[in-house]
């Protein structure tokens, strides 16, 4: 599924135009964009949280000539599924 799938079923479920649905899921996705950005949690309740995490720099390899190399240190956005999610998931 992607923005506009996504969108798509959102406006069937909603009842609004496709393109007011659009607008909304991009709004969605930049507003948890920009919290990410500040180094703010993103807590939908019944789906799941969105939180940065620290990737401290490391020791890796060059995986074209096996080089020691130093990979410097990160942010990256990860995400927690609900239990009601993950109960989904599962089964």
């Amino acid at each position: 599924m992607n923005n506009s799938d996504l969108a798509d079923a959102v406006a069937a479920n909603s009842g609004i135009a496709k393109t007011d649905a659009r607008k909304l899921v991009d709004a969605v996705f930049e507003a948890i964009g920009n919290a990410a950005a500040k180094g703010e949690e993103v807590s939908l309740n019944g789906f799941g949280k969105f939180k940065v995490k620290d990737s401290p720099e490391r020791e890796g390899r060059n995986p074209a000539t096996g080089e020691a190399m130093t990979i410097k240190a990160s942010k990256k956005l990860t995400f927690s599924p609900a239990k009601g999610i993950k109960d989904k998931l599962n089964g």
